[in-house]
């Protein structure tokens, strides 16, 4: 066997490796309609999970007002509450508090999108947001940061009081 031929036979078993690897990353990779639909179960069980939290935490701080998040922005729940403030000689301030969460529509790049929003009193507390791509989403991982940030959103309330 000659140089030229075996060179044929290098080049021909690289292309087919090549063409294998290909394969089975295309097989490996969600098609659009099956990211679409993990998207929507991840969001669906995610905002249950955020309504639930908020609940809760509304149902422990009388005055806080829940209202469910359906909108082009996101899905998940709200609550937030305005407070009076007297004081003597200066009048009356309005005090703001609310927490927000969502999971953000499905876009361009496929991942699962947690964004949350904290204020109390009128101060901004925090402004977070947490992703993972959908092909290695872990729901847990989601459900706990809500739960920590609720936790904490909680913590500094009461605090604050």
């Amino acid at each position: 066997m000659n140089f030229q031929h075996r060179l044929e036979r290098a080049i021909e078993r690289g292309s087919q490796a090549a063409d294998a690897r290909l394969r089975a990353e295309s097989e490996k990779s969600l098609s659009k309609e099956e990211l679409r639909n993990l998207h929507s179960k991840c969001r669906l069980e995610l905002s249950e999970h955020i309504e639930s939290c908020l609940k809760l935490l509304s149902d422990r701080f009388p005055g806080f007002e829940f209202h469910s998040i359906m909108n082009e922005g996101g899905w998940g729940a709200r609550i937030s509450r305005d407070d009076l403030r007297l004081q003597r000689g200066s009048g009356s301030s309005s005090l703001y508090s609310r927490l927000e969460m969502t999971i953000s529509p499905l876009g361009a790049t496929p991942i699962v999108e947690l964004i949350a929003k904290a204020t109390i009193r009128n101060k901004e507390i925090f402004s977070r947001t947490h992703f993972q791509r959908l092909d290695q989403i872990d729901p847990d991982s989601f459900r706990e940061m809500i739960d920590v940030w609720v936790l904490e959103f909680a913590e500094r309330f009461a605090a604050s009081r």
